[in-house]
């Protein structure tokens, strides 16, 4: 499995980051500061004709240059992730701002009250861009799961545990968006093998 992120250099520990690194952590590979798939695919050395070898990629990008880069509007599946803080919700529009053609949307929404006006709010300020909401996934962010989440990126580790029942079905579902719902069995008894850190 393969992720992209940009944020993440701040997250996973790694032993010699530089500008672009891809370095294990949980049993992933996570690639940092690169520009598109290709450049992933020469710094592991993998021919132009071949296509790395991962089941999964997930991208997380902020800013359009990466939307284009990562040629995120051919892919399977598009996820808008956003608290409801204006400046996230904004922030998280402006990447959408010179889009020329329709791109599908799933809203996940990280939010206490997880109110209607909330995603009224998202729609009339999303209005002008090119942009089809597909359906919305909220993570209800208590108190409790904010406080796993931060312990979490201090320890540079992936704990369920003590996340609420309400956040750990938000991840199930995505997995099984992902995956295909076939596999609800199979991603429920992993969420419950990493809640026991096996």
């Amino acid at each position: 499995m393969q992720q992209l992120f940009g944020k993440v250099r701040y997250v996973v520990p790694a032993i010699k980051p530089m500008r672009t690194y891809i370095t294990e952590f949980e049993n992933m590979d996570i690639a940092v500061g690169f520009s598109n798939m290709e450049e992933i695919a020469q710094y592991i050395g993998v021919p132009d004709e071949e296509k790395l070898e991962y089941d999964f990629v997930l991208i997380d990008i902020d800013n359009m240059k990466g939307l284009y880069n990562f040629k995120l509007q051919e892919v399977d599946k598009n996820y808008f992730v956003t608290a409801f803080d204006v400046y996230s919700l904004k922030r998280g529009l402006e990447i959408f701002a010179g889009l020329e053609r329709q791109i599908n949307l799933t809203k996940v929404y990280f939010s206490k009250e997880m109110l209607k006006e909330e995603d009224d709010y998202l729609n009339f300020l999303s209005a002008k861009y090119k942009i089809s909401w597909d359906e919305k996934i909220y993570f209800p962010m208590e108190n409790g799961d904010l406080s796993v989440i931060y312990e979490n990126q201090r320890l540079a580790k992936i704990k369920f545990k003590k996340l609420s029942i309400q956040y750990k079905d938000g991840i199930a579902y995505m997995a099984e968006e992902i995956l295909g719902t076939e596999n609800e069995a199979q991603i429920r008894k992993a969420i419950k093998i990493i809640e026991k850190g096996v």
